[in-house]
């Protein structure tokens, strides 16, 4: 099984190492008996997963795409033809290149609430040593 040292976990949560020792002290996931202190990968990306609060879609539609990101534009690029439009959305930022046509038919500028749909067939996924 993966071990993730508490300060990983808090950070990939976006909590407090407090918080993870209280929820260890809660039961919510088991601490190794190791040095350094590590809990369970597998426990904490249940936990993660079983406690992620996204904002909701505005939009009420229907979409086979399962990976929306809602967020606030912070930043748009813009040339004659394409932009580069920035979303922070939680703790990820998304950029998305789309035509300046786009941008402005969407009302697009830093401060709009905005949503990033993401169905792909290609995600490239890494792993640390």
């Amino acid at each position: 099984m993966a071990q993730i040292r508490i300060s990983d976990a808090a950070r990939f949560l976006g909590v407090s190492n407090d918080t993870v020792r209280r929820w260890i002290d809660q039961g919510l996931l088991t601490r190794s008996s190791g040095t350094p202190a590590t809990v369970d990968g597998l426990q904490l990306a249940r936990l993660a997963r079983d406690n992620a609060v996204l904002p909701a879609d505005p939009a009420d539609v229907g979409r086979s795409a399962r990976n929306r990101f809602v967020g606030i534009v912070t930043d748009v690029l813009s040339d004659t033809v394409m932009s580069q439009v920035e979303l922070q959305c939680g703790p990820h930022r998304v950029v998305s290149l789309i035509s300046t046509e786009a941008v402005r038919d969407l009302g697009l500028e830093p401060g709009v609430v905005a949503t990033a749909v993401v169905k792909s067939t290609n995600v490239v996924l890494e792993k640390g040593a």
